[in-house]
């Protein structure tokens, strides 16, 4: 862990050579009208990546606040900007494949940065033709990144035991001190695959737990940049949600102070397996 600096610029190196933002804004449960305008003052705030998915309806919606984010600030470039979108279920490799082009037509956006499997559900046939579309479409240009969510170990096992010509480069699970779901994220990480922690802040169902609100005061932040910072230390890519304007500047300002060691050990300690939405990493 140690003395790590962070910022809304910095990269995180992936198993393909590629690299992608730190932080990410989730756009979960966002209407779209509600996704406009958090991509924009994401972006204003310095924010580079931006998490969607077919399930949330809304990557138009995000796809077209990038663009006319891009038309306003000639300075940046389209691979400034990371898009992510997820297949909303797993069948067989033909519908994924037209899936994946339809998510590429949605957003507008030329081709999209970060695409997974939003879960494992499906069966084994289902997810390995699934991951096959994703391995195409990345040879056909409209995918950069190939990557998972909701994977448990097994379902890992079972994608990395069938070869595949692309490893996947990143699994997105829930991941918060009450939740530190601490064997897959070191499963994860002695394969070389990226921990994206969904509901970093815990769906700020835990903000006033007296140990979060003690050390929060201790590093003079609020408690959901102390659970940001949790989730940057420990390696994993955060994707703190919130349509406020000020809540998503404040949970990007992360950089001005590091947890001690002993600190982040205590906040390990907080883990109550506390699932905030849905745990598929045991589907069959």
């Amino acid at each position: 862990m140690g003395d790590q600096s962070f910022s809304l610029a910095s990269r995180i190196k992936l198993n393909n050579g590629l690299s992608m933002p730190r932080v990410h804004l989730g756009v979960y449960l966002m209407s779209g009208s509600e996704a406009s305008p958090a991509v924009k003052y994401a972006l204003d705030a310095g924010y580079r990546a931006v998490d969607s998915a077919q399930m949330y309806h809304n990557e138009k919606q995000v796809g077209h606040a990038i663009l006319d984010y891009l038309k306003n600030h000639p300075e940046l470039k389209r691979e400034d900007i990371h898009y992510t979108t997820k297949l909303a279920s797993n069948s067989d490799y033909n519908k994924a494949r037209a899936s994946i082009s339809k998510s590429v037509k949605e957003c507008g956006l030329g081709y999209i940065d970060l695409f997974l499997l939003h879960s494992p559900y499906g069966g084994k046939q289902a997810r390995l033709e699934s991951w096959r579309a994703v391995e195409d479409a990345i040879q056909d240009g409209e995918i950069k990144i190939g990557g998972v969510s909701n994977f448990g170990e097994k379902h890992l096992d079972e994608l990395l035991a069938s070869k595949p010509k692309i490893k996947p480069a990143v699994n997105q699970i829930e991941v918060h001190p009450f939740n530190t779901r601490t064997n897959l994220t070191t499963y994860c990480q002695q394969h070389d695959i990226v921990v994206e922690a969904y509901a970093p802040l815990a769906r700020a169902l835990r903000m006033k737990h007296p140990t979060i609100v003690d050390l929060a005061k201790k590093y003079g932040c609020t408690s959901g940049q102390l659970m940001v910072r949790w989730s940057l230390q420990h390696g994993f890519v955060p994707l703190p949600k919130s349509v406020r304007k000020e809540r998503i500047v404040e949970n990007g300002q992360v950089g001005g102070f590091t947890i001690e060691d002993a600190d982040i050990k205590k906040m390990d300690g907080l883990d109550e397996y506390l699932v905030t939405d849905w745990d598929p990493v045991d589907a069959d």
